[in-house]
């Protein structure tokens, strides 16, 4: 069994697949004949922590990347990588494009090095997605003797976002498109999210390129292909925060034992899922710790649910901002342990962010703890512990202090047995 990691930065949930108002042919073709997680979550919704996690199955604050690769920061040991495990299995590895966990790819421990996503320099963005997506498409063609482990990132739809003058489509015309439920409807937004879309199509097209080339090699069925993001898109109250914004993640999964059929995956589910998986459709043990659960019991039909609470993390992105979460189907607590700093501190610059700034949300201040009602409050807009004013003597809602209580102990307990040292 072959292994496509067919990934890109910053696109969230905001593709065709899981219901935006945008063309992603090439991935709404994987949903349709694979399986579609709609509630599936990263477990750090910052690059380098988030892909980290992925491919070692382990979270941010145990492999070590509490940061950005390029900032310094990396993992404890690259030997916990999933390639090296697999090269145990007579695997082959190759990357093509953004791998975002080290500052020197050669640490990671690739075999094949197809195209780094950061070189050449002359290159543009677009231009170097479009040779990432060849170069992987070429090394398939080729035709491999030994399975192979093939991971291909993308930059796109990350900011600064792909510019045209040509339009495709009214899903690139700021005149009508929906902004996120996070923004104000305004000018600005509305071109920002135009811009976002048509960088996502052009992430779509290279995908259809990487998939063709399975095709053509006759290789699609005896592949598992994993597509995903590493987090929100790059908008305010979405990418590096805790919301469902910013940890809510695509997933699609493809191939054999199951994933077929266009299904849909209404349970949680964590990018720390994939290397438990992997393991076990190879029926092999995984050589280090590791903190997520096989997806197979949901897609043999053994079990509705993998996981009754997902917890997430926050170290530092632009700048440090230390917070947990635990999010159950119900309810999610967010804890800061650093609350001075701003809410846009560790948003990227674009139209949104200028928006909200105009209007003074660099001067507003965020509550320690967090909990909402994921039912009632999808948008996570209303923090129930400020409505009610518990434990400051204000309105008490005698039903929210048990829930309070039950996930903070939770989140204490995830902390101490990960040796999470932040708290």
């Amino acid at each position: 069994m072959n292994i496509l990691y067919l990934h890109c930065h910053d696109a969230g949930r905001y593709i065709q697949p899981s219901g935006h108002g945008v063309a992603t042919p090439n991935l709404q073709k994987l949903a349709e004949t694979g399986v579609l997680f709609r509630n599936a979550f990263n477990v750090g919704p910052t690059c380098s922590p988030s892909r980290a996690s992925l491919v070692t199955g382990q979270y941010p604050h145990v492999n070590g990347m509490l940061g950005l690769a390029h900032r310094g920061y990396g993992l404890n040991n690259y030997g916990d990588h999933i390639i090296h495990q697999l090269h145990e299995q007579g695997y082959t590895s190759a990357l093509s494009g953004t791998q975002h966990i080290a500052d020197n790819t050669d640490d990671i421990g690739y075999q094949h090095v197809l195209m780094e996503s950061a070189k050449p320099k002359d290159m543009s963005y677009a231009e170097r997605d479009l040779t990432v997506a060849q170069r992987a498409a070429d090394w398939i063609l080729a035709g491999q003797k030994k399975p192979f482990f093939l991971s291909v990132g993308f930059f796109y739809p990350h900011r600064p976002f792909l510019e045209t003058e040509e339009s495709t489509g009214p899903d690139e015309d700021p005149r009508f498109v929906k902004v996120p439920p996070t923004l104000p409807d305004t000018e600005q937004t509305r071109q920002d999210m135009a811009d976002y879309n048509r960088s996502v199509k052009y992430m779509d097209k290279c995908c259809g390129m990487v998939l063709d080339a399975l095709d053509q090699a006759g290789l699609t069925d005896d592949t598992l292909i994993i597509a995903t993001t590493d987090h929100g898109i790059a908008f305010p109250k979405m990418k590096c925060t805790l919301s469902d914004h910013g940890t809510g993640v695509y997933l699609m999964i493809k191939g054999p034992r199951g994933f077929e059929g266009g299904r849909c995956v209404d349970a949680m589910v964590s990018h720390l899922d994939i290397y438990p998986t992997i393991c076990d459709l190879l029926e092999i043990d995984p050589n280090h710790t590791i903190h997520g659960k096989s997806l197979m019991p949901l897609i043999e039909g053994e079990a509705d649910r993998l996981h009754n609470e997902l917890f997430n993390e926050i170290n530092v992105h632009a700048h440090h901002e230390p917070t947990r979460s635990v999010r159950t189907d119900r309810y999610k607590l967010i804890k800061r342990f650093d609350p001075m700093q701003p809410p846009s501190v560790n948003c990227d610059n674009g139209h949104s962010k200028a928006c909200l700034c105009e209007h003074g949300w660099s001067d507003q201040q965020r509550e320690i703890v967090e909990l909402y009602d994921l039912i009632f409050d999808p948008t996570e807009a209303h923090n129930l512990l400020a409505l009610h004013s518990l434990g400051d003597g204000g309105a008490h809602d005698p039903d929210l202090e048990p829930v309070r209580k039950g996930l903070e102990n939770k989140l204490k307990d995830w902390m101490q047995s990960t040796n999470d040292s932040i708290g």
